[in-house]
Parts: structure tokens; sequence; C-alpha cells
């Protein structure tokens, strides 16, 4: 089965191609951008899947971040996913922004930090475990001061790996965690891909943008 991703969460805009038989990603972009997601993904879609040799027709699966993360960029990936699906009476996989950020890092063994920087001193945040192959969730996606998450990042020993823009707020107060390295930092479709392979999809009107409210603590 073929499976088209994005991931509009954030200042990145992606998407990938990936073969969920072979488990072959076959193609990524990501752009780290200050335009607006709306005008690059579905050209940047069309663009991934032409040069993997496919066409939407092709896709079985059509996957994207739902939250949390920026309000606009997130109902941009879910309305075209969704559009897509119904085009092509296909179903969808809405995967949570954190749980994307640490299948990218799948391949390493250990406990990850999925951080993303929402306001003040506050992240979007949930913790996984990665066996090497396999992640397995920890936490919930949870709203969390800063201190709060390299608190419970110490708990979990040395070598926690955090990723996401939240990490710059984390890593200064944890002195045992280690941050990823610069391209596996940020969304990316890739991701997602990885993480709708193990998904229970859904018809594409149940697909829905999650958020989590970024309130002041104190």
């Amino acid at each position: 089965m073929l499976i088209l991703a994005a991931d509009t969460s954030g200042k990145t805009c992606s998407c990938a191609v990936a073969d969920a038989v072979r488990g072959l990603l076959l193609g990524c972009h990501t752009v780290y951008t200050a335009r607006a997601h709306s005008q690059i993904l579905m050209p940047m879609a069309k663009q991934l899947l032409a040069e993997t040799g496919h066409t939407v027709q092709e896709v079985g699966l059509f996957a994207c971040a739902d939250g949390p993360g920026s309000y606009t960029g997130l109902r941009i990936g879910v309305a075209a996913m969704q559009a897509l699906a119904f085009a092509g009476d296909r179903k969808c996989a809405g995967i949570s922004t954190l749980e994307g950020l640490a299948w990218n890092l799948s391949a390493f063994r250990g406990v990850i930090c999925a951080a993303l920087a929402a306001r003040q001193n506050l992240c979007y945040c949930a913790f996984f475990e990665s066996d090497g192959q396999q992640i397995t969730r920890l936490t919930d996606d949870a709203v969390r001061p800063a201190e709060e998450i390299a608190a419970q990042a110490a708990q979990y020993g040395e070598g926690v790996m955090l990723c996401g823009d939240g990490a710059s707020l984390v890593e200064p107060l944890c002195e045992r965690a280690v941050t990823a390295p610069m391209h596996l930092m940020h969304q990316s479709a890739a991701g997602i891909a990885l993480a709708a392979m193990h998904s229970t999809p859904v018809p594409p009107e149940q697909l829905a943008v999650r958020y989590l409210q970024a309130v002041k603590i104190g």
C-alpha cells in the first residue's frame, strides 16, 4: 500500500511517499519556510509523487499530523489529506505531531522526549520509548512547563533524546539529555508515514485537528 503523508504543524512543510508493504520510504520533501503551507503543500505532494513514479490515484492511505501545533498549519494539512481521500474513496490516518517526531528517531534505543515550543516557557510534550525499531508511547500529549519536562526526563536516567523546537527550552535544564541531530530535530512527514504504518485508518470525515490549549501557568 502506498502512503502519502504530510506534516504542516510547524515552520516546516513536509510531505512523504512510502511503500508500506516493503517498508520503504520512496521520497520526502521538507522545507523550513516562512511561506504559507497552503501555497506549498499540494504542489510539493504532486511533484514528489511524480518523482517517485506514482500518481495520487495509487495512494491507499493519506496521513497527516493532526496536532498539536500551529492552528492554521494543522487545518491546511488535514483539509488537504481529507480532500484527496474523499476524491479517491480512500482512508486517512491522523497522527500526533509528537508521535511523528518520535518515529523520526525510531532507530535510537531509549527514551525520546518530543517537545514543541508553545508560548512563554511552555511546551507541547510527550515521552516515548524506542527499542530501535518500534515506538511505544509513555505519556499522553500535554502542555507542560519546560522545568517539569526536564525533571521527568531526568527520572529516566542518562541519554534521553530531545527533539522538536522545544528542545532548546528543555536541554539547558536537563544535564543528561542529548538533542537529536539537525536533520531529525524538526517535524518531518517521514515520521508521520512511519507512524501511519502502525495506525488504524479512519474514513476521511473522521479526520480532525486535535488541539492542546497552551494556558498560562501561575
